[in-house]
């Protein structure tokens, strides 16, 4: 569990190509080139967080001062499985998820993925010729032939 007297109320945001090696504390650096944010995690213990912008993960949004990322931010995979959102370089801590909620949002996140980048056997399909399921039916030719 996250302790509650180290964690981050104010986060700062920098515009950055490439995010260095060295994360500095309360530091979210925004690379739209790579389309995607890094900071270590607010709770205070450290560990690095990266939010990859996409249709089906994070958001931002920058309104010419502050930033804000959308959904919220699960750090279910590490040790403090802290949870929070960043709003206009604010840390609105959230409630921790149980496991089942945990697994599944998890299952949500992979049917959106699924949806939006359909697979490659999708794709294969969706560029055959469509089948008749009758085939008996005459083309539209076919018919008019027939009534001359």
């Amino acid at each position: 569990m996250t302790n509650t007297m180290s964690r981050r109320q104010v986060i700062r945001h920098e515009f950055v190509e490439f995010v260095p090696e060295e994360l500095a504390d309360g530091m979210l650096y925004v690379s739209i080139p790579y389309s995607t944010a890094v900071h270590k995690c607010c709770c205070g213990c450290g560990s690095k967080v990266v939010t990859p912008f996409s249709p089906t993960d994070w958001e931002l949004s920058f309104n010419g001062k502050s930033v804000s990322l959308a959904p919220s931010i699960g750090s279910w995979s590490l040790k403090c499985r802290s949870h929070y959102w960043i709003t206009h370089d604010q840390v609105e801590w959230a409630r921790s998820w149980s496991r089942e909620e945990i697994d599944a949002g998890r299952a949500r996140d992979r049917r959106a993925k699924e949806r939006y980048y359909p697979s490659a056997d999708d794709q294969e399909v969706a560029h055959e010729p469509k089948k008749s399921g009758n085939k008996n039916k005459k083309s539209t030719w076919q018919r008019i032939k027939g009534w001359l």
